[in-house]
């Protein structure tokens, strides 16, 4: 039995939720709006958060930060919209533990939950998992991207690793560190996004007892931790300007001064960083320091998004297959022809991450040994239809019919594929709805 605080808007969505997780001996709280989540969070204990992306008074985004600056390590799970995935992904950045989309499968969900709970530690382990076929690409872009890491692995030049959301930048410097002289020293990972900024000087360069409320004891730094290895800060952009300060310091003099204390530390550690902004911009508008860029940006390697990685898609879905099929005791043996046309054609904005989630969700919704285009979700297809829209907008006719297709499309997922349901929202008989669903291969 767990304890979990849902924080969701939708009151019939939420008590749908809260009724399904009690029938499986969860213990659930409700709250509709942020403001009252943080009351929660502060004053009682829970298990699992599970919230909302898009909410009345805000976004996820401020639970996971408020939680992360309480020092509450409580896993995370966003619900989102298919269309906000991009953004879900970057909440696991900030530290969500996952993220689910809706309409809930509740296999799924179940799924979900019981990963947070018994992986409460592991979100780092799940990260390589996650990103683990990533260096085993076979393309062009792939070869590429290898030796890049094989020319600069080697030297103690600074890297900046950027890409997208769910590219796999972790694993790219984990392996960079792999293939480095530091390899049997420490690599050291921390994530700048879930830091708050009270919290980063102390957590990079450490603090002595009393240095501030709540120092009750000296505390190493990750730079002493990482010394002699590895240091990677991700997200690093989202370090405030004083510690950016300290960085340069640490950096440029190759010592640290822990929080309260006098006392210089030498330090030699490696630093590689990702971000999946360009830093350029933070530059531009002052938030980043263009010394300290151009101090971390010694070399840069550029991850590819997975939609430009070419048949290393498929190499890729093959290996989630494989994975889901050993983490959910099932046998997907192959992909029918329409389902294997979705996957392909995609644009996959949460890259590795995305396809992972995606794929284990496909997995978990097939019962036989071949997985169909209903086991995916369903904005995948409607995605895909307005990613193959008619290059030509003069052609009024084919605009229409594939507007047409798509509101229909939308509408059966609104009612839950009640048709009489549909045909009402969208105004025509249900005669006129089932021959639009012959005409455009809706089933």
């Amino acid at each position: 039995m767990a304890r979990i605080l849902i924080l969701e808007d939708d009151t019939t969505f939420a008590q749908l939720l809260e009724g399904f997780l009690t029938k499986n001996n969860h213990e659930v709280t409700l709250v509709t709006h942020i403001k009252q989540s943080f009351k929660l969070i502060e004053n009682q204990e829970f298990d699992l958060f599970l919230i909302d992306y898009r909410l009345p008074d805000g976004i996820g985004f401020e639970v996971i930060t408020h939680s992360r600056n309480l020092g509450i390590s409580t896993p995370i799970v966003i619900m989102t919209s298919f269309n906000d995935v991009r953004t879900a992904v970057k909440s696991m950045q900030m530290g969500a533990f996952d993220y689910i989309t809706k309409p809930v499968n509740p296999d799924e969900l179940l799924m979900v939950i019981k990963n947070s709970l018994t992986k409460k530690d592991s979100k780092e382990a799940k990260i390589e998992a996650t990103d683990s076929d990533f260096i085993k690409g076979k393309s062009a872009i792939a070869d590429r991207l290898y030796e890049h890491i094989a020319l600069v692995a080697p030297t103690d030049m600074s890297v900046i690793i950027q890409g997208e959301s769910g590219t796999g930048k972790e694993f790219a410097a984990r392996t960079l560190h792999q293939q480095s002289k530091r390899a049997d020293k420490p690599f050291v990972a921390i994530d700048c996004g879930a830091l708050s900024k009270d919290l980063a000087a102390s957590e990079l360069f450490g603090h002595i007892k009393g240095a501030f409320t709540g120092a009750l004891n000296d505390k190493k730094g990750q730079f002493e931790a990482a010394n002699g290895g590895t240091l990677f800060l991700d997200e690093v952009g989202n370090l405030s300007y004083e510690v950016q300060v300290k960085l340069l310091r640490a950096l440029q003099e190759r010592t640290i001064q822990p929080l309260g204390s006098t006392k210089q530390i030498a330090v030699d550690v490696r630093i590689v960083t990702a971000t999946n902004d360009d830093l350029l911009n933070s530059i531009s508008s002052g938030a980043f320091r263009e010394d300290l860029y151009h101090r971390l940006n010694e070399f840069k390697i550029q991850l590819p998004a997975l939609r430009d990685r070419g048949g290393d898609l498929e190499l890729f879905i093959n290996h989630f297959i494989g994975l889901s099929n050993r983490d959910l005791d099932r046998n997907v043996k192959g992909i029918s022809a329409e389902a294997k046309s979705l996957l392909l054609n995609y644009d996959w904005p949460g890259n590795l991450r995305e396809l992972s989630n995606v794929i284990k969700r496909m997995v978990l919704l097939t019962p036989g040994d071949v997985a169909q285009a209903t086991a995916l979700p369903d904005e995948m297809m409607i995605s895909v239809n307005q990613q193959t829209l008619p290059g030509s907008s003069s052609d009024l006719k084919a605009v229409n019919e594939h507007n047409e297709k798509t509101l229909i499309a939308e509408t059966l997922i609104k009612a839950k594929y009640n048709k009489s349901k549909a045909a009402k929202m969208l105004n025509i008989d249900r005669k006129t709805l089932y021959a639009k669903m012959e005409k455009y291969g809706i089933e």
